[in-house]
């Protein structure tokens, strides 16, 4: 079928996109897998081919006259010098079927923050392990991550398969080892379970089963791992059904127009239905979702759109417009996993920087509960944590956030921390379920106005509160005492 240019670009614009990372222990061969995936789906351009044959010469590792397909992602001069990956590097590919960005993660455990980075948007994630050593370590610290992170599709790549003579009992050994590990996962974090679990024998340095079906492995009755990758259904990963819109900017170009910008993080909004504000509480009905490219009748995630509302509503930034039947956890205290991202270790003392999607705030840590050792699973008492560590702590913020479970809707329920001083990113957080202000360890750290003691008359009590609501919308909490 012959396409005009207008009709291919609008079809390829039509594309959906799949984020995917790739994990795994150090010479597993990440880099080596996505290089051949990009090189045998004929996706390279002349310079980077005659520049990846050059430098293959030059530096490769992957033997004389070879080609090494880990030199196209592995830009640093450090990573090309050791041979490994240390920085998350990023690459972007289309096929006919699908739209890619391939996050090329680091193996190394002191770079596993830098993993958390490359998979906190990615809907599928391939896993690599050598089929000479089969599930270590490594192996299961990143699938554990993974979970964390919410990623519902991981694909257990067993590489290296030409170097056991593309053995089936050693593809189905570490099949059911891996399976056992994800068992023993899903019993002891019910909320870390992972649906859809797929395994592929490749060899990524002379191309078996990466974008064509192998010879070699005639046991094998799966897909190519390019097929499944064009293939798996990621439409249902978006949260459809709770609308969260976080309001990012308040548009006001004209005294005629006020529009509240921002991303739709889940669910799906129409024109006339009614939305309520919140903190307020105040409710209207949508008037128009308007974009550049003129009006939409609805939005859905990962949308950027402005709404306007029937009614004149006081919303800023920081603040969210949901559906009145459908309304988020609102509260100061939650429960989290923690993953400590700061060379500095944690001072469960100091004040800290919280941001939420568009909202910042103070926080404090209350509490630690437990530290989690990703690789045994096994979890031990802990004060604090320190680089690369992951532990489920109590938090409580100085004002009132609009938050999910993690589990239940990845774009309200994570937030990241800030040191306030040197604003480095101390941590990221994904949030379990809200807690009551009696399970705290520590006293309320919010300043307390106590209006009878301070003789403020009750006809006084609402500008007071007013008061009160507008320093918590600036980010400073005040309780006040009737």
């Amino acid at each position: 079928m012959n396409l005009s240019i207008e009709e291919y670009l609008n079809q390829d614009e039509k594309k959906d996109l799949l984020r995917l990372l790739t994990a795994g222990s150090v010479d597993d061969g990440k880099s080596t897998l996505i290089g051949r995936l990009l090189f045998d789906s004929k996706k390279l351009y002349e310079d980077q081919l005659s520049a990846l044959e050059r430098d293959s010469k030059r530096v490769g590792n992957a033997g004389a006259g070879q080609i090494d397909y880990a030199l196209l992602l592995d830009g640093l001069k450090a990573e090309r010098e050791q041979g490994i990956t240390i920085d998350v590097a990023y690459r972007y590919f289309s096929t006919n079927k699908r739209k890619f960005i391939i996050a090329d993660t680091p193996g190394h455990e002191q770079y596993t923050r830098n993993m958390i980075t490359g998979g906190s948007t990615a809907n599928l994630a391939i896993i690599l392990t050598d089929a000479r050593t089969g599930v270590i370590t490594q192996t299961r610290r990143h699938t554990f991550l993974c979970s964390l992170l919410g990623i519902k599709h991981i694909v257990l790549a067993v590489n290296k398969m030409d170097l056991v003579d593309f053995s089936q009992e050693v593809f189905d050994k570490i099949v059911s080892d891996y399976q056992a590990f994800l068992k023993q996962l899903g019993e002891e974090n019910k909320h870390l379970m992972v649906p859809d679990v797929k395994f592929f024998p490749l060899s990524a340095l002379e191309g078996d089963n990466v974008v064509d079906k192998s010879d070699r492995t005639p046991w094998y009755d799966g897909p190519a791992l390019l097929d499944y990758l064009e293939t798996v259904h990621i439409g249902n990963d978006h949260n459809l059904n709770d609308f969260r819109f976080p309001v990012q900017y308040v548009l006001r170009p004209n005294l005629d127009f006020r529009g509240f910008c921002g991303k739709v993080a889940s669910g799906v909004i129409r024109k006339g239905d009614e939305v309520m504000a919140l903190p307020s509480g105040k409710k209207s009905h949508v008037k128009s979702i308007v974009t550049y490219e003129g009006e939409l009748d609805y939005a859905f995630p990962p949308q950027s759109v402005t709404i306007t509302l029937e009614d004149e509503i006081d919303i800023s930034r920081g603040e969210m417009i949901v559906r009145p039947d459908n309304l988020p956890n609102v509260g100061r205290h939650f429960e989290t996993m923690l993953v400590w991202m700061d060379e500095e270790p944690m001072n469960p003392s100091k004040s800290f920087y919280l941001k939420h999607n568009t909202n910042t705030t103070r926080c404090h840590i209350d509490h630690m509960k437990y530290q989690v050792n990703v690789n045994t699973m096994e979890r031990s008492e802990a004060d604090h944590l320190e680089l690369n560590e992951i532990g489920r702590a109590v938090i409580t913020t100085s004002k009132e956030l609009f938050f999910d479970a993690y589990a239940h809707n990845k774009a309200t329920g994570a937030f990241v921390i800030i040191d306030p001083i040197t604003n480095n990113t101390s941590a990221v957080g994904m949030i379990i379920n809200p807690v009551e202000e009696g399970d705290l360890h520590s006293d309320s750290d919010l300043p307390v106005l106590d209006l009878q003691k301070l003789g403020i008359a009750p006809e006084h009590y609402e500008a007071v509160e007013k008061a009160v609501a507008e320093l918590s919308r600036q980010g400073i909490g005040v309780k006040v005492i009737k």
